[in-house]
């Protein structure tokens, strides 16, 4: 069995206390994982300090290479990196294959931003009396990050707060989530070969509500990046203060299948929207609005194709999905269930439950003050619902207050332009899934479900402070 110790420093540290980590398709523990204490915490962030003193002034040449060394690295590893998140996230090899993909591609949007992090000139003879000044901006590092990362993307959305952090120069302290550590710790050994400096990487593991207070309140910590629950990020936003802050919190993600989208291109693309992962993804897709003309062929055809995937073993490879992440959301989506059909929902297919796995399951006849619609499921459940005008299908995506990406299938121009305009969402995805996401692109929501950007571009804007430098020619 696995023994993992904290990453402070460069060094190993083990630590007094562990916690069992079990994997949720068997429930076998598959790890005893170091429990970090405050004192760790605050030793993490003074040495990630320390070390910010020195990797500030790193060429962004060397930043960059060690980045596309851990790409390298990574891509070589491929297969091993996917058993890990089979093994601790019931994540299927296919798609953490995929997962490992992004991460790669992440990594390597990463080193290129390393080099070209740009400032502009200020036209400053444009105000009066400033005709002698030259002036120009430059974007700096801020210091030390805090991270917090959760379950469902643990190489990728770790990558996404590491990679940008490193291209500018700040040093990181990372808190994965309890139930994925591994995918963590695996990434000190690679960024270590890769020849990231002793100190620059923090990786620190334990509970979030006991930890979770040093990590953003810390007066060295200079920016907080968190990835979780809209309750969590709400509580750390008041608490830290006036240094920078993201936070991605959840969706709830709608989309509109207007009369002239051809079901048959598409289906297969939804279906695998609303359940890859079990959907356990941020931007799952939740609510289908359906015209109530293709309605009835609609759910047909999407049942159809739903019947089709495969629950089970995520070591299996001809699986689709395997068990949620702990037996305790199984138990809450099964209430949620069993609340709609009381409410007079009904169950097209699927809600089927082992203690650990829900089967991929459709809803129809239901009403916007469900839970299964109003809420965030982060569960193999979706919900499709008639509408008649294209206006109603936009109030009915727009009525959440969370509102990551939302998303219509039209062939029709103005429809599509329409909705682009008036879809209440970070993102509006035209004629594909709001599940859809490149690393490249800006991520982050409106309402409750997140504050701030990422996508590497925009993390790097995120996570430097714009300084101005004005000369004047002549004293």
């Amino acid at each position: 069995m696995q023994q993992t110790k904290l990453w402070i420093n460069g060094v190993w540290e083990q630590t007094a206390e562990t916690t069992e980590l079990t994997a949720p398709y068997t429930g076998e523990v598959i790890a005893q994982v170091a429990k970090a204490t405050i004192s760790d915490i605050e030793r993490a962030i003074e040495g990630a300090h320390k070390a910010f003193q020195m990797f500030q002034k790193t060429p962004a040449y060397e930043r960059a290479e060690i980045l596309y060394k851990v790409v390298a690295i990574m891509r070589e590893r491929k297969q091993e990196l996917a058993q890990i998140l089979a093994n601790e996230a019931a994540k299927p090899l296919s798609a953490g294959l995929g997962e490992l993909d992004r991460t790669i591609a992440t990594y390597q949007f990463a080193a290129e931003a390393a080099k070209n992090l740009t400032g502009e000139t200020v036209p400053m003879d444009a105000a009066p009396g400033a005709a002698d000044y030259i002036g120009y901006t430059k974007r700096v590092p801020l210091g030390v990050v805090s991270a917090i990362t959760p379950f469902n993307f643990p190489f990728n959305l770790v990558a996404h707060k590491l990679g940008p952090a490193f291209a500018v120069g700040n040093t990181v302290v990372l808190k994965p989530a309890s139930q994925t550590p591994l995918s963590a710790l695996v990434m000190a050994e690679i960024f270590k070969e890769a020849g990231l400096p002793d100190g620059v990487l923090q990786i620190v593991t334990g509970s979030g509500a006991e930890l979770s207070d040093t990590l953003v309140t810390h007066p060295l910590v200079k920016k907080v990046t968190f990835t979780g629950s809209g309750a969590v990020g709400l509580k750390i936003k008041e608490k830290v203060g006036l240094r920078k802050i993201t936070l991605e919190l959840g969706s709830n993600a709608g989309v509109i299948v207007e009369p002239s989208t051809e079901l048959d291109k598409m289906m297969k693309r939804c279906v695998g929207g609303a359940f890859g992962f079990a959907g356990q993804v941020c931007i799952s897709l939740q609510r289908i609005y359906v015209h109530s003309a293709i309605y009835e062929e609609f759910i047909k055809k999407f049942v159809e194709e739903t019947e089709k995937l495969v629950v089970g073993d995520p070591f299996d490879a001809n699986i689709d999905i395997s068990a949620m992440i702990h037996p305790n959301e199984v138990a809450r989506i099964k209430n949620w269930i069993e609340e709609a059909k009381i409410q007079g929902a009904q169950v097209a297919t699927g809600a089927e439950f082992t203690e650990r796995t829900c089967t991929p399951t459709v809803m129809v006849n239901v009403k916007p003050t469900m839970k299964i619609v109003c809420e965030e499921t982060f569960a193999p459940v979706v919900s499709i619902v008639p509408y008649d005008t294209l206006d109603e299908a936009i109030a009915f995506v727009n009525d959440t207050e969370l509102a990551l990406n939302a998303g219509i299938y039209t062939n029709n121009l103005m429809d599509a332009l329409k909705a682009a305009d008036e879809l209440q969402a970070g993102a509006v995805i035209i004629n594909d899934i709001p599940t859809f996401r490149t690393d490249n692109m800006p991520y982050g929501g409106v309402k409750m479900s997140g504050y701030g950007k990422e996508g590497i571009k925009y993390a790097v804007e995120e996570m430097t402070d714009l300084k101005l430098i004005a000369m004047k020619r002549n004293i």
